[in-house]
């Protein structure tokens, strides 16, 4: 086995909870901007890729290196043991990004990285002439940040908020792996009440079936690092039956989901057929003023509209103050909404018990909390 060094990417603001992901999983971690690295051989890069649910890929660290010149770039990529993850025949693309530092042609980042990487090759392997990329991919991406070069290979593939069970989706989806942070900071547990208002696709709601019933994220998926010699078929057959057996398919769900576009709800039926939770959540059209319920210590979880067209921000506004005059009869439910309106808490007539700061795509947003009182129930 190998030892890597590992790095699970993630959106600004939801490291901390990738970094709680992994050490549920067993790893020590240490956190960036972006970014929580960990250390992990064969078998760890095919588990983390399955039950990762908030971070968006993970990649090997193959090296890091000062790079202030386009020699020191070409030398510190050639120096890297390539020839030790890629096999010669490998096809192996080069992205590149660039911020803060001398060398900020990304192109020409991405073209002597590649150069580099192909004298490594020809010179460890004993080739003359172009090396053949008929073999399986592997993604390379030079990063560098403040003069500092860093060489990772994506094992992810698509991002890993492609879970395989979105059939369809509306015009601003929620990311899965977002969406699984909303119900992770809400504690919510499959004993309570769950209920998301605004469900679009129902995204919100799969997330929560999927955490309710401990369903790894990326079981019906595949991954680029599938593809690779070194990682062998019967770790991710082990790795996924595993996650098979950790899987609790016979627990209840109070699972529901409404929304008021009739359309937006057959597309979420079908998702959640597709996601083998059919009979689990309830979808139905509605408006969210609409809601009524007997249960008690529920959770809500909503994305409203944002209000990005003239004209709409008023209705919005409105719609959030009848909200928090809605759940004033439900004194025991936990309501969280996810909202670029800053004056929300105003709006909605009660200060969050917490709020934090997230980013739905480049969209500012806040995520607020109003804690319900536990019921007397016993």
């Amino acid at each position: 086995m190998t030892k890597f060094n590992l790095v699970a990417t993630a959106a600004m603001g939801l490291e901390a909870i990738v970094a709680d992901e992994l050490k549920v999983l067993g790893y020590e971690t240490r956190t960036e901007n972006g970014k929580v690295y960990f250390e992990g051989e064969e078998r760890d890069i095919a588990r983390t890729n399955l039950w990762l649910r908030v971070a968006d890929r993970v990649k090997i660290v193959v090296g890091s290196f000062p790079a202030r010149t386009f020699d020191q770039l070409f030398e510190g990529v050639k120096a890297l043991p390539w020839e030790k993850i890629m096999p010669v025949d490998a096809e192996f693309p080069v992205t590149g990004k660039s911020v803060k530092s001398k060398l900020y042609s990304v192109p020409d980042c991405q073209s002597i990285t590649k150069k580099a990487i192909v004298e490594r090759m020809k010179k460890v392997h004993g080739r003359l002439g172009m090396l053949e990329e008929t073999g399986p991919k592997f993604k390379i991406e030079v990063s560098i940040l403040k003069d500092v070069a860093t060489l990772t290979i994506d094992t992810s593939g698509a991002g890993l908020h492609k879970r395989g069970y979105r059939t369809e989706q509306g015009e601003a989806p929620l990311k899965e792996t977002l969406a699984a942070a909303l119900v992770y900071i809400s504690k919510w547990t499959p004993n309570r009440p769950f209920v998301d208002p605004f469900c679009g696709s129902g995204t919100i709601a799969l997330e929560a079936a999927m955490i309710g019933q401990n369903i790894a994220p990326g079981y019906n998926r595949e991954f680029i690092s599938e593809e690779w010699p070194f990682m062998k078929q019967e770790i991710w057959d082990e790795v996924r039956d595993e996650a098979d057996q950790a899987a609790n398919y016979d627990q209840p769900l109070q699972i529901s989901g409404s929304d008021i576009d009739h359309r937006m709800v057959e597309i979420a039926k079908r998702n959640a057929l597709e996601a083998g939770f059919g009979e689990l959540i309830d979808f139905k059209q509605m408006q969210v003023l609409d809601f009524t319920t007997h249960a008690e210590d529920g959770v809500m979880i909503g994305n409203p509209p944002y209000g990005e067209r003239i004209g709409e921000v008023e209705a919005i506004e409105q719609m959030i103050s009848d909200i928090g005059h809605m759940m004033k009869a439900y004194p025991t439910w936990s309501v969280y909404m996810l909202s670029s309106m800053e004056n929300f808490e105003e709006l909605y007539g009660r200060r969050a018990t917490k709020k934090r700061k997230l980013f739905n795509g480049f969209i500012r947003t806040d995520y607020y909390q109003f804690w319900g009182r536990k019921s007397q129930k016993k």
